[in-house]
C-alpha cells in the first residue's frame, strides 16, 4: 500500500502514517478564506474529486481526523462537518472504535426514472465517471418487439448497441439499444453518452418514455459481462424513448446489478376535479 503523502513543508519530506490503508489521495488543498465558500465545503469538494479522479477508491481509509485537519489548517469540528455530509451523502462510512475510522463507501447510483437523464447523468450526479465497454454495434433486422416499438414493419433495419456500463472500473449495467436507421449513426464514438449524440447530430432528443420494470435472473453471458454469479438477481428495465413530436427513437432492454443501482421514481397527487 502507498502511504498517505503530505506536502512538504520547511524542513520536513513525505511522511507515512502506520497502520492505514489509505491510498495517496493528492495534496491536501491550501484552503481559501473570505470567498465566501466555507471551510467545510471545500474540503468536501476535494475529496469528491479524489474519488472521482481514482484516487481514493472504495474501502479505502482516510487519515486520523486529528491527523488530516492539522494538515489542513482546521478544527476537527470543521472537518468533521465535511465527513457528516459525506456520509449522509453515501460517499463516506464511519466506523466508530481504534479500529474504525472514515471509509470511502462502495457508492450505489440513485437511478432516478422520473426524468430521462441517461446513465452518463445519473453517474455524474452519483460524483463518479460513466464508462462504457461497446459489445455490438450492428444494423440488423428489426425483431417483433423492436419494430413494434419504433413503429417500423417487422425486419426493418436498425441499428443495435450493446454496452456495459461501469463507473470507478465497476460494471453496474448492460445495456441493449434499438435505434431507428440513422446515417452513420455506428460511426460515432459509442462510449459516451447516446442520447446526447441523438440530441446534437440528429435533432432527435429523448423527451418522454414509456419504461417497464421486471426482476429476472442473470443467465451466464450477462453474468460474466458484469461480474457477478449466474443466477444473481438483476432489474430489467424495459424503455421506449420519444422524441418532442412523438417519434420512437430508443427502444432499450437495460439490465441493472440492484447491489449497485437503487431504481427511484417521484411521483404526485394530481389535482382532481369533481363532475
Amino acid at each position: 500500500m502507498e502511504p498517505w503523502q503530505y506536502p512538504p513543508g520547511p524542513g520536513a519530506g513525505k511522511r507515512e502514517l502506520s497502520g492505514y490503508d489509505a491510498r495517496v489521495v493528492g495534496i491536501p488543498p491550501e484552503l481559501e478564506r473570505g470567498t465566501g465558500v466555507p471551510a467545510h465545503v471545500q474540503i468536501e469538494r476535494w475529496l469528491l474529486r479524489s474519488i472521482g479522479d481514482g484516487e481514493l477508491a472504495p474501502g479505502d481509509r482516510l487519515p486520523g481526523e486529528r491527523e488530516l485537519a492539522g494538515r489542513l489548517g482546521v478544527s476537527r469540528m470543521t472537518l468533521r462537518q465535511a465527513l457528516a455530509t459525506l456520509e449522509r451523502d453515501g460517499v463516506l462510512l464511519r466506523v466508530p472504535g481504534r479500529s474504525g475510522g472514515a471509509f470511502v463507501a462502495e457508492p450505489r447510483i440513485e437511478c432516478d426514472l422520473t426524468g430521462l437523464a441517461g446513465f452518463t447523468e445519473q453517474v455524474r450526479r452519483a460524483h463518479l465517471r460513466a464508462e462504457a465497454r461497446v459489445l455490438r454495434a450492428a444494423s440488423v433486422p428489426s425483431s417483433a418487439a423492436v419494430a413494434r416499438a419504433l413503429r417500423v414493419t417487422e425486419g426493418t433495419p436498425v441499428n443495435e448497441i450493446a454496452r456495459v456500463r461501469s463507473a470507478g472500473g465497476s460494471p453496474l449495467a448492460l445495456e441493449r439499444s434499438y435505434f431507428p436507421d440513422l446515417p452513420g449513426l455506428l460511426g460515432h464514438d459509442l462510449t459516451g453518452s447516446l442520447y446526447a449524440l441523438l440530441a446534437e447530430r440528429y435533432d432527435l432528443e429523448p423527451r418522454t418514455a414509456d419504461e417497464q420494470l421486471t426482476p429476472v435472473i442473470a443467465r451466464q453471458g450477462e453474468a460474466a459481462e458484469l461480474g457477478i454469479e449466474p443466477g444473481t438477481p438483476l432489474m430489467l428495465i424495459e424503455r421506449t424513448a420519444h422524441a418532442g413530436d412523438g417519434t420512437p427513437v430508443e427502444y432499450a432492454r437495460d439490465l441493472f446489478r440492484p447491489d449497485r443501482v437503487r431504481i427511484s421514481v417521484r411521483s404526485g397527487v394530481t389535482e382532481r376535479r369533481d363532475p
